[in-house]
């Protein structure tokens, strides 16, 4: 792969000759402004990073935690990039490089879940769920649908992702200019794409981490064909996808113990003892120890706070500095597409990765109050999927038979119903049925944690 060529700054559609004045920006800096004025990004703010309708102002929401990737993808990419250019890896690596590289991780950050339905990953595992057990019930025609619908038709249902919604939302869904969404550069798009795989060619067992998940609907199919040709990644995973993905692990880790830690699920004594039974190098597990000695010396009225916040800033900037030299590292490997893992894997800082991990999971993310929550979130979700799904079946593109069919349907964003008649243009019935099950989807992932819950609470009249 090629710099020139991944760092694409052509977009799928354009503004019209003559509607802009002189424009400075980048490409790049043009995408970040259109995410940040986006309400698909604002939306974030209400979305549950781990914590679902959390009433306190300090749990960070996927916006704080997209602002946190965006920050760390960028500083990495600054590091990566002078390393680049100081051991002269690549005599095509120069400054103006570096920039754009930078500019699209920054950019990268601020969408990388931006197409994540609400309550979190389980949002993703309830809509899931919902179509593994209802999807073979359901008749449409007197038909069973799963027999209208293709195998990767069906298996984009069965393996809903919020990564492939991400890629559908900022090129589809979200209203700017025109059916081209976002319009963002083909080299932002391919960064975001952490998957490069449909959803048959999903293998869980496989060495290749390409494979783990989906990057794309069988709907954006076309799409990611030519974001693959535009960019020539051509299978692999475009470079920069490794230092997102490395952004992502070292924000949110270090993030999840950090509100684990202020809602009370353990204290840095239990911390400590964690980090030891799981293998953290002891001269790691020693920074608790030397803070706490530091705390106590300055007779702080909160030590155990102290030691954890500084600690996990250290940590991080020691992840950073893992994650730079993996790169480079492998740089050959990463370029030629094959490398197989994470930046992270198998370093002894991955040990510590891996630790903070899971220590938030087992102490956060299987507590009571999380599964108190996920419950709610369920019910809210299954009511709505329960409801739409019939609802788009009937919907023709015009009316939708049927009194309560009608009202569901209304539920639904005229943008996301524009998409759907776009798409739908001289397919039969059988084919749509697909796209009106992707709007179902659409609707739904487009809701925010607080939405979901007061339409159900208004359709209901019950109160979660």
């Amino acid at each position: 792969m090629k710099w020139q060529q991944l760092l694409s700054q052509k977009r799928r559609g354009s503004l019209a000759s003559g509607r802009e004045r002189k424009d400075l920006r980048t490409e790049f800096e043009k995408d970040y402004h259109r995410i940040i004025g986006s309400a698909s990004f604002r939306r974030l703010q209400d979305k549950t990073q781990v914590f679902p309708l959390d009433k306190s102002d300090f749990i960070r929401t996927r916006l704080t935690h997209s602002l946190e990737v965006s920050s760390i993808g960028r500083s990495l990419a600054e590091n990566i990039s002078a390393s680049i250019m100081e051991k002269r890896l690549d005599p095509t690596f120069t400054l103006e490089t570096k920039e754009a590289v930078c500019e699209i991780l920054q950019c990268a950050g601020l969408i990388h879940d931006i197409g994540n339905p609400p309550f979190g990953h389980f949002g993703e595992e309830a809509i899931r769920e919902w179509f593994v057990h209802h999807l073979p019930e359901l008749m449409v025609n007197g038909r069973r649908a799963v027999d209208l619908l293709d195998e990767q038709e069906l298996a984009d249902l069965l393996h809903f992702e919020g990564n492939a919604q991400g890629l559908r939302l900022v090129s589809k869904l979200h209203f700017f200019n025109n059916e081209h969404g976002m319009d963002l550069t083909y080299g932002l798009l391919s960064c975001m794409i952490k998957y490069p795989v449909s959803s048959v060619e999903i293998d869980d067992s496989a060495a290749d981490i390409r494979f783990k998940k989906m990057g794309y609907f069988k709907a954006e199919q076309d799409l990611f064909d030519t974001i693959q040709t535009e960019t020539g990644t051509c299978g692999a995973r475009n470079p920069l996808t490794f230092i997102l993905e490395a952004a992502d692990d070292i924000a949110y880790a270090t993030a999840d113990i950090e509100d684990a830690f202020k809602k009370g699920f353990f204290d840095i004594y239990t911390f400590r003892k964690e980090m030891d039974e799981r293998g953290v190098p002891v001269e790691i597990i020693a920074t608790l120890d030397e803070l706490y000695e530091e705390a106590l010396c300055r007779k702080l009225t909160n030590p155990q706070e102290y030691v954890l916040m500084n600690s996990l800033t250290i940590w991080q900037n020691r992840l950073l500095e893992t994650a730079t030299d993996s790169f480079i590292t492998h740089y050959k490997a990463i370029m030629d597409g094959t490398f197989v893992s994470d930046l992270l894997s198998g370093s002894r800082d991955g040990v510590l990765l891996e630790a903070l991990k899971g220590i938030a999971y087992d102490y956060a993310f299987t507590s009571a109050s999380i599964y108190r929550t996920e419950i709610a979130a369920n019910t809210i979700l299954t009511y709505l999927l329960d409801h739409l799904v019939p609802a788009a079946v009937a919907f023709n593109g015009r009316t939708s038979p049927g009194l309560m069919e009608e009202k569901f349907i209304s539920l639904v964003s005229d943008n996301y119903k524009a998409t759907y008649n776009h798409e739908s243009v001289g397919l039969d019935e059988n084919r749509k049925l697909y796209l009106k099950l992707l709007l179902v989807t659409d609707s739904i992932s487009g809701m925010t944690d607080s939405h979901a819950r007061d339409l159900f609470h208004e359709l209901t009249g019950n109160k979660i």
